[in-house]
């Protein structure tokens, strides 16, 4: 079977739009509560060029994208400086928050959009709608995850005793390297978290437009 070149220029399309919101969205997050780290570097913007890491936001969710499973990556992380924003930790997860929380409502909305005109998600716009509900699903649930330097993992940070926080900066340290380790060692086991968090998301987008 050859591979769908028109399909792949869409995921890529979905992709670059989706990624350019989520990290400008944490960008304008922290700048709202009083750090400018994110605008001195040139991060509070929507111009995609900014926020690209070609592994993670081209790379991995193409080939994930070939081989046919649950679509997910992420960009080059915007930087901030927790000790600048407002309410202290809390507000440094308002910032990793921003993003995911970003691709949710994008997919709630599509979502929305096509119950309304009761577009098909097989055919037409409606397929494409799909496909960038299917993506943005994939980004949210992947940045969720509580593992640092992963969005998800600020909401631990929160919320964690101060020694857990301690390691948690530790594994940080790692950065991207360890998001690569962990989708290398276990893409089958994230695979499956990945695809029963999409399902429970879509069914309960399905409740809420009762289709």
């Amino acid at each position: 079977m050859g591979i769908d070149v028109i399909h792949l220029i869409t995921v890529l399309g979905i992709i670059l739009v989706s990624m350019t919101l989520h990290e400008a969205m944490h960008a304008f997050m922290s700048y709202w509560l009083g750090d400018d780290t994110a605008k001195a570097q040139g991060r509070l913007t929507l111009n995609p060029l900014k926020h690209i890491d070609p592994f993670m936001t081209i790379l991995l969710p193409l080939l994930l994208a070939i081989a046919g499973g649950p679509i997910f990556g992420g960009a080059k992380p915007v930087p901030f400086n927790p000790h600048r924003v407002k309410y202290d930790e809390w507000g440094a997860a308002l910032v990793a928050l921003a993003g995911p929380l970003t691709n949710f409502i994008i997919a709630f909305l599509l979502f929305g959009i096509m119950a309304v005109f009761n577009l098909s998600p097989l055919e037409g716009v409606g397929s494409v709608m799909m496909l960038a509900i299917a993506v943005n699903l994939g980004f949210f649930v992947f940045n969720m995850l509580p593992i640092p330097p992963l969005d998800g993992s600020r909401v631990l940070y929160a919320l964690a005793p101060e020694f857990v926080r301690r390691g948690m900066e530790m594994i940080e340290q790692f950065g991207i390297i360890l998001v690569f380790a962990i989708v290398l060692l276990s893409g089958g086991m994230i695979g499956q978290i990945m695809g029963t968090g999409i399902d429970a998301i879509l069914q309960l987008f399905i409740a809420i437009f009762r289709v």
